[in-house]
């Protein structure tokens, strides 16, 4: 058993039969499918633009490939669900078409639409509100038994900004993570997933604060994803707005996977596959 985990740490996810080691941390590329996200919204709303820019991301190492069709930027209120379907099944065709080895994971929080997407050769779904706004959502992963990333939010998109707060910020996270695990197991689902949510209902001292003890988090024994790129923890503190911010979110990205990150779900694919080259090599040459 590793050091600090109460479970034996998982090294592997199945993706649908492709099978992915986590000795060393794998990239997860953003795919924003909607009109109005908060770093690239409007860019790839036609299935060639999808290509393009997976096409990219995978040139440059992306291991996953993240599409979504509904924001989740803080003020938004949730899509309806043919909405956001109309966005991504015409892109996810063409880049299941166009790149048929390629995992392909979904982000959102409608059962439906995860339903159809895995219908469509979607190998794992990404969910902000870890089962929360859709009670069909666990029942769904459980019957495609796909990796599922739950993903800690206090309150919606639509109010989340609105004067959060946290007893204990860590051990809230943990505690509701732990509870949607526990369900989760119930219910005999194995690949998860667990992101903190950066930017989530969170202050930008509650950003930090939860990187600062990210590590705790390894307790579950499961992998952990961070998604922090081009986000407002960063531009707040450097004054920056987030076409400034490839720089500050490298630097995020470094420590993340210095205090135990597996996936890094990034805008940037070059810049974090470097990152994770650079940790990697210090990491094996540090002394022991």
């Amino acid at each position: 058993m590793a050091k600090d985990t109460f479970f034996c740490p998982k090294e592997t996810l199945n993706f649908r039969g492709k099978i992915k080691h986590l000795s060393v941390p794998l990239v997860m590329g953003i795919m924003n499918l909607t009109p109005d996200s908060f770093y690239d919204g409007g860019r790839y709303r036609n299935p060639m633009d999808a290509i393009r820019l997976a096409e990219q991301m995978l040139r440059e190492g992306a291991d996953i490939l993240d599409m979504g069709a509904a924001s989740t930027r803080p003020g938004t209120t949730l899509v309806d669900t043919s909405e956001e379907q109309e966005r991504l099944l015409p892109a996810l065709k063409a880049v299941r078409q166009q790149f048929p080895k390629a995992i392909i994971s979904i982000d959102t929080y409608n059962a439906e639409t995860a339903r159809m997407a895995l219908d469509h050769g979607a190998h794992m779904i990404n969910d902000v509100s870890a089962g929360r706004f859709d009670k069909e959502m666990f029942s769904t992963i459980a019957e495609y038994r796909v990796p599922y990333v739950i993903m800690h939010m206090q309150g919606t998109p639509e109010n989340m900004q609105q004067n959060p707060g946290y007893r204990h910020l860590i051990k809230d996270i943990a505690a509701f993570l732990s509870e949607r695990l526990m369900l989760l197991r119930h219910m005999g689902v194995n690949d998860i997933i667990i992101d903190p949510g950066f930017g989530f209902g969170k202050t930008v001292a509650d950003n930090y604060r939860l990187m600062s003890g990210l590590g705790y988090l390894s307790i579950f024994g499961i992998p952990i994803m961070v998604g922090v790129s081009r986000k407002s923890m960063i531009n707040k503190v450097l004054e920056t707005t987030p076409s400034d911010a490839l720089n500050g979110s490298t630097v995020l990205h470094t420590v993340a996977l210095e205090k135990g990150a597996h996936i890094l779900r990034v805008h940037d694919v070059k810049e974090a596959v470097e990152a994770i080259k650079i940790v990697t090599q210090l990491k094996s040459n540090t002394e022991k």
